[in-house]
């Protein structure tokens, strides 16, 4: 008998029935409910998830009705043989399962699941508790006590004039010169590239992309049908003899890379490598793409040294991007542009031909945020919860034999070297209820590694600790 292990909640707006349902059939889509095996006894279940005996009994029966679960009287509920279902469907539809391979789609699927902040360490996102939901509410309060017809219409192609003006403001602190009308409001950081990806990329073309680097792209940027090279990330940024070697050879369109607090190693880049960086895009004619979303989790060149190539450029070849989903609510999804007036608005039309606007509601909080100062005083509490925490995880996994190349004094992420395959780890933690991620998925050829990425901010469960200190040698 196979007990799976799941996180009900109360408060998530689902029912209970429905959560169940939702997590056993998603289990046993991924393995990890294998055929034949037999589910907690109706009392058994209720009992392990404090529910009622009719919850778990309604859950049941919904999910022989959808065919995961099969009833055998005297004994009990089995998990079903799916592959024989599978044999009736099209095969249109057979082309759209979810794969059980792990890659990028897994990872990305499996954080959006309802497991404790805690027990998912591979995710790249602050917990709850680190963040403050009641300034989120707050603003949300005060946009509904606006005009009502403020909030009913569309918003403007560039986005909301105000908090662009805000922007301009921030980005000077950071010596980038942009007036509101270079500013191009999006649905994150993750529709900025994807915007700049179709506007100077077809079929065929060539990125360039850090190596290791934020995995979701090298989904996004295949699926446009272009070709994804990996430039080996150093302690300092890039290997530049690398990028010009390879630039010569492959002719690359653009350069998406991190230069400050890099994901997943929380790097920075050093003035000369930025340098030389912009020297090489002017010499092989290709655009840098420049993802700065975790800017403010930065303390300061006093602590950690770090130049922006946009403030060496000031957005002629240097495409800037930010965001606020790493520091305030992922589910505000607002994300900017910088870049020159011209391309800003090619980008908004861009923009409106695939979303039409963005939303305005979430710019109008984040504009209240900023303008009225909490912001700034709210990233400074986080940058010292995670240096409160950041050189006791390091030790501690030291401790278990583990190597972090790159100790830097800021950042949300740490790099770690296991000496073990970390696909396989992944595996045996998702059957345990943990989110890990492992180092292949941060490389654009996807190969076994024995790297992973640790969130320092999702560390504090001690079952966590144990799963580690067990399988990780």
């Amino acid at each position: 008998m196979l007990t799976p292990t799941f996180y009900i909640s109360r408060d998530s707006g689902g029912s209970l029935v429905e959560q169940i349902v939702n997590a056993v059939a998603t289990r046993i889509d991924d393995k990890l409910l294998r055929t034949g095996a037999r589910m907690p006894s109706i009392r058994q279940f209720a009992d392990e998830q404090a529910v009622s005996r009719f919850t778990v009994v309604e859950a049941y029966d919904r999910l022989v009705a959808k065919g995961y679960l099969e009833s055998r009287r005297g004994a009990g509920f089995f998990v079903r043989e799916r592959a024989s279902m599978l044999n009736n469907v099209p095969s249109t539809a057979q082309a759209i399962l979810p794969t059980q391979n792990l890659d990028v789609v897994w990872l990305v699927r499996n954080m959006f699941r309802q497991l404790p902040p805690q027990k998912m360490p591979g995710s790249g996102v602050l917990p709850h508790d680190w963040l403050d939901g009641e300034l989120v509410a707050n603003g949300l309060r005060a946009i509904s006590r606006l005009n009502q017809n403020l909030l009913l219409h569309y918003g403007t192609p560039q986005g909301f004039l105000p908090l662009r003006q805000q922007l301009q403001l921030k980005l000077a602190e950071l010596e980038i010169a942009a007036s509101p009308e270079q500013i191009v409001m999006t649905s994150g950081v993750t529709q900025a590239l994807d915007l700049v990806a179709r506007e100077f990329t077809q079929p065929g073309d060539t990125i360039f992309v850090d190596d290791p680097a934020w995995f979701l792209m090298f989904g996004s940027f295949a699926i446009l049908g272009t070709k994804v090279i990996g430039i080996p990330r150093l302690h300092d940024g890039p290997d530049v003899a690398k990028l010009a070697e390879l630039a010569a050879l492959h002719k690359p369109r653009l350069y998406i890379i991190n230069s400050v607090l890099h994901n997943p190693t929380s790097t920075s880049l050093s003035a000369a490598k930025a340098f030389q960086v912009l020297k090489t895009a002017e010499e092989h004619d290709f655009i840098v793409v420049e993802d700065d979303v975790y800017c403010d989790m930065h303390p300061g060149p006093a602590v950690q040294a770090a130049t922006r190539i946009a403030a060496l450029d000031q957005l002629h070849r240097v495409i800037y991007l930010g965001g606020f989903s790493k520091t305030l609510a992922a589910n505000l999804r607002v994300g900017f542009i910088a870049t020159s007036p011209e391309l800003a608005i090619r980008l908004a039309d861009r923009k409106m031909l695939s979303t039409l606007t963005t939303t305005e509601i979430g710019e109008r909080v984040v504009y209240k945020i900023l303008s009225e100062g909490h912001y700034r005083k709210h990233v400074d509490r986080i940058r010292v919860k995670l240096d409160g925490v950041r050189d006791d995880i390091t030790k501690r996994l030291e401790q278990l034999g583990m190597k972090i190349d790159y100790r830097t004094p800021a950042g949300m992420f740490l790099w770690t070297e296991t000496g073990c395959d970390t696909n396989k780890l992944t595996e045996k933690a998702m059957e345990q209820g943990y989110l890990l991620a492992p180092g292949s998925l941060f490389s654009p050829n996807q190969l076994p590694s024995t790297r992973m990425r640790i969130n320092i901010a999702a560390m504090s469960d001690t079952g966590v600790w144990e799963f580690l200190k067990r399988e990780a040698r």
